[in-house]
């Protein structure tokens, strides 16, 4: 699956992990829990 450029900018963040549950993508962030993105 792509990864588009939003999500892409979110995931360089320091403390964000870019996940795969399933289908989706997410990115989840440690550091700042409301930076999180979904795609899919």
């Amino acid at each position: 699956m792509k990864v588009r450029s939003s999500i892409r900018s979110l995931a360089r963040q320091s403390g964000a992990q870019v996940i795969r549950r399933g289908n989706r993508v997410f990115v989840i962030n440690k550091d700042n829990p409301r930076s999180k993105a979904r795609q899919g």
